[in-house]
């Protein structure tokens, strides 16, 4: 398993370690992440979608296939808890760095603060890793890469990029992960004047994660969903739409 939550660096790691390898991406103008939509409400997760949890956290979010206004999603229900669904990609952001993708979001985690870790709780995120590259990290980065090589047996992202639904935080706003300054969290909707209702959004990743680091991203080795209250001990509703990487 890999040690870096969807919260933090450490947790999400250990789950990326723990899946199977990543399918390689075809070259194509479009990688389709997730296709929800396809799937049957009620039924089986879609096969390249797996369930993570973490070992000192009981309560874990519920995910389920349910039939919405706009055909088939994942649903997530937090309450006091933590755990996602992770897709394992190997993707060059600069041939695919476009991300778009839909989410819904019914409630909000009241103490959600992404400037603290008692408050690093969201009721949606897109997580999206990135492959380690020794040619990038610094001495105390490629020191910590090989010691958790050296205990879980596998590679390890190089850094991460955080789309997250604040409760309060201001759209636009970008920020180290309280647990790690290897993830960024950039805020892309923010507040209940959206509730209840789908929107979708389009990031470009490659430029995202230049402006966050300072330089041009590593392949893409994850993308993940996660709506987590641990932290704050509050409750969250979200749906997740398809997932698309695409060309410019």
């Amino acid at each position: 398993m890999i040690a870096v939550a969807l919260r933090s660096m450490s947790r999400f790691l250990l789950v990326l370690l723990a899946a199977a390898v990543a399918p390689r991406a075809l070259a194509a103008d479009t990688v389709v992440v997730a296709r929800f939509s396809a799937a049957h409400p009620g039924g089986a997760m879609p096969e390249a979608w797996q369930p993570f949890t973490f070992a000192r956290i009981h309560r874990h979010t519920r995910y389920s296939l349910v039939a919405d206004d706009s055909g088939t999603a994942v649903k997530a229900e937090a309450d006091a808890s933590a755990s996602g669904l992770i897709r394992l990609l190997d993707v060059d952001p600069a041939a695919l760095p476009l991300l778009e993708w839909r989410w819904k979001v019914e409630s909000l985690p009241a103490k959600s603060d992404p400037t603290r870790k008692k408050g690093d709780d969201y009721a949606a995120r897109i997580y999206v890793a990135f492959r380690f590259d020794p040619a990038r990290a610094s001495m105390a980065q490629r020191a910590k890469h090989a010691m958790a090589k050296a205990i879980y047996g596998e590679d390890v992202p190089h850094a991460a990029i955080n789309y997250i639904w604040a409760t309060a935080t201001p759209v636009g706003t970008v920020l180290a992960n309280a647990y790690t300054d290897r993830v960024r969290m950039i805020v892309v909707r923010s507040g209940a004047a959206d509730l209840g209702r789908w929107v979708r959004e389009r990031r470009n990743v490659y430029e995202d994660y230049r402006r966050a680091f300072g330089e041009a991203p590593p392949p893409i080795s994850g993308i993940a969903i996660m709506t987590d209250t641990d932290d704050t001990a509050g409750r969250a509703v979200a749906f997740y739409g398809d997932i698309v990487l695409e060309a410019r």
